[in-house]
């Protein structure tokens, strides 16, 4: 294994009973990357952390954590670990700092550099005009940042955050993305959430799951060339009724977008751009925009998604209005 892949998934299932919530997961995380793991509800996202952090463990596959093997030396392979569950294990009733030292005596922190690893991550996570407050009384965002401050107190190789904004305000929200860009430049991230602008804003890689199987794993610019155009958008000075234009062939569907602009969809494997410009031409309708459209992360996400809630919805199908 290459000595910058610092987790490395190969096969991973989970069962509970009968039902897989993960199935056949592969993936690598090198270092300084931050990826985004992406899901709709239910999809399985928080399951495969818990395999991935040795909370859980796996009905199949491997799991090898700078290139120790998780089922093998779980303890030496957990300790180069930081994790951040969806509810942040914080007891309320201690201070900031008593909390941080706590945490850095288990995670194996030698006393004499407990001081230390509190004042570093501390400072790294913006608690220090806190550090005597009981954590009680502290904002949702301000617990949030201590949650992520346990994660790291022990500088692990890898931090694993599961939804890390969830429940926070817009401000709290930005706080917490700049905070994961700045620890993207000193470990290696994992950001488990379903929401879009979170991956857009701070991870460089996206790996996407639906019903616990992988559908998507690269960078942003690389799963969405992957997954093809979208369909042509085309617009009009003297615009045609929406019926002609989908009578053309090649032409699936459809979409007005007013102003004279179409979205088309084209029928599987055909291109409906030659006879959409020989029309235009022989008929007068002052065609000046014909551009192929690459599905966007967010279009992608809410296909899955609305794929989830109906089965018998097929790839490339349109998705309504309303749910998109």
């Amino acid at each position: 294994m290459p000595s910058d892949v610092l987790i490395r998934v190969e096969n991973l299932h989970r069962y509970y009973g009968d039902l897989c919530a993960v199935r056949a997961l592969s993936f690598e995380l090198r270092k300084g990357e931050v990826l985004g793991f992406l899901g709709p509800n239910g999809a399985g996202k928080t399951t495969a952390m818990q395999v991935i952090s040795g909370n859980l463990a796996p009905s199949a596959g491997r799991v090898w954590i700078g290139g120790v093997d998780l089922l093998d030396e779980p303890r030496r392979a957990k300790a180069q670990l930081g994790y951040l569950p969806e509810q942040p294990p914080l007891y309320r009733e201690f201070t900031v700092d008593e909390y941080l030292a706590f945490c850095a005596r288990i995670h194996g922190v030698p006393r004499r550099d407990v001081v230390a690893a509190v004042a570093r991550a501390r400072a790294r996570c913006g608690l220090e005009a806190v550090g005597a407050r009981l954590i009680g009384n502290l904002s949702k965002g301000y617990q949030q940042r201590v949650g992520i401050a346990q994660a790291i107190i022990h500088t692990p190789a890898v931090v694993i955050l599961d939804e890390p904004t969830v429940g926070l305000d817009p401000i709290q929200i930005l706080e917490i993305r700049a905070l994961i860009r700045s620890l993207g430049e000193a470990h290696s991230v994992i950001v488990s959430t379903h929401i879009l602008p979170e991956v857009q804003a701070v991870c460089n890689r996206v790996l996407m799951i639906h019903r616990g199987e992988r559908v998507l794993y690269g960078s942003l610019e690389e799963v969405t060339r992957d997954a093809g155009e979208h369909g042509v958008t085309a617009a009009f000075r003297r615009p045609p009724p929406e019926e002609e234009i989908g009578a053309l062939p090649g032409v699936a569907g459809v979409e007005a977008l007013g102003d004279g602009r179409f979205r088309i969809r084209p029928a599987a494997g055909a291109d409906p751009r030659e006879a959409l410009v020989e029309h235009a031409v022989a008929r007068g309708w002052g065609l000046y925009e014909l551009a192929a459209e690459r599905a966007s992360l967010e279009r992608l996400f809410v296909e899955l998604a609305y794929r989830d809630a109906r089965p018998d919805m097929e790839a490339g199908d349109p998705v309504p209005t309303e749910a998109a």
